[in-house]
């Protein structure tokens, strides 16, 4: 059962991919990333005993156990490694946009070569050549490696790749000692580290868009109070001829849409003495805001200064920094009221 669920979740991410592909601009690398993910598919689905088996008998009177296969496999990972490769060029700083199309040729044409020789000569000299696939695109990896979005989906990516090469390596290995290949119909060696791989390389290629619509959503509910009562008391900057948006643009609107109420709520940019000077301290500053924004007509004084993003805050942290501090003080203001 595990590997129909792994072959499922790999070929879902290359579908995401696609997706993404559609949406944007069908550069060199977001294509390549879609060949490396369905090449993954394609190996986690083949990997699967019935299917390896029913590949090897397509013929009427079948194949010798693994013949076909297994060349199947190899010549998935090469994909992988190849069209990876070309996403991996295009970190380098020697190589631009402008001669990267030209790179991606040279490099697809090189991993057809070693699909054809591979598959006619050698599947050793295949595995061979996708440990070296994944040692390049390992050490690119770890060029670019950085504490965000980007940089936590290219180490999960690269920790996959790399898994791949070190299994890649010990299939050489067990190919010039001899080791007996599993029995038809039973899964092949070193399956589940196989599957792991596997996942990695899914997971990390759609990691940008799965940590985006995560942090969406988050933000879409801790905002949640704050923007009906915005919006509630200033519908006008709600643009009613929005359609269906994804989780991203919607939660992007919202945040806009907070800004600009705030903004009309405190006079449309008019400063005032006695509202004083913001201080640095970012709960403070934002715990102002949100009693003001919670009872514009108490003993609180706000302009156009309080509203405006902090320095070094961007527009969605403020405005989350507002709302965390408008749920705090909703008991404090309940008290109040029943006093």
């Amino acid at each position: 059962m595990t590997f129909w669920s792994t072959a499922m979740l790999v070929w879902v991410a290359a579908g995401a991919r696609v997706g993404r592909v559609l949406v944007k601009p069908a550069t060199t690398a977001r294509v390549a990333i879609v060949v490396a993910v369905a090449a993954v598919a394609l190996g986690a689905t083949v990997a699967v005993p019935e299917i390896a088996l029913a590949i090897d008998n397509l013929r009427p009177h079948g194949l010798r156990s693994g013949l076909l296969s297994d060349g199947v496999v190899v010549s998935a990972w090469l994909a992988f490694v190849t069209a990876t490769s070309v996403v991996a060029a295009a970190a380098w700083p020697v190589v631009s946009r402008r001669n990267l199309r030209q790179i991606a040729t040279v490099i697809y044409a090189g991993g057809t070569t070693a699909v054809a020789i591979a598959l006619s000569w050698s599947y050793t000299f295949g595995w061979l050549l996708v440990a070296a696939g994944a040692i390049f695109v390992v050490v690119t990896g770890l060029r670019n490696l950085d504490w965000t979005t980007l940089g936590r989906g290219i180490a999960i990516y690269t920790a996959g790749t790399a898994l791949v090469g070190g299994l890649a390596m010990l299939q050489v290995r067990r190919a010039l000692v001899d080791e007996p290949r599993a029995p038809a119909g039973q899964p092949a060696w070193g399956w589940q580290a196989w599957e792991i791989a596997a996942l990695l390389v899914a997971f990390g290629a759609v990691w940008i868009v799965v940590e985006l619509w995560v942090r969406a959503r988050v933000l879409l509910s801790r905002i949640r109070s704050l923007h009906r009562l915005m919006v509630g008391r200033f519908p006008e900057v709600v643009a009613h001829d929005q359609t269906g948006t994804s989780t991203q643009l919607r939660a992007s609107d919202q945040v806009a849409q907070i800004m600009d109420a705030l903004y009309l709520q405190s006079g449309g940019g008019v400063e005032l003495a006695a509202a004083g000077t913001p201080p640095a301290a970012l709960p403070e500053h934002a715990e102002r805001v949100a009693r003001w924004a919670r009872n514009p007509l108490g003993d609180i004084v706000i302009d156009a200064r309080w509203i405006a993003p902090p320095e070094g805050v961007s527009p969605r942290g403020w405005v989350q920094a507002i709302a965390r501090a408008y749920e705090s003080t909703a008991g404090a203001h309940s008290e109040q009221a029943v006093r």
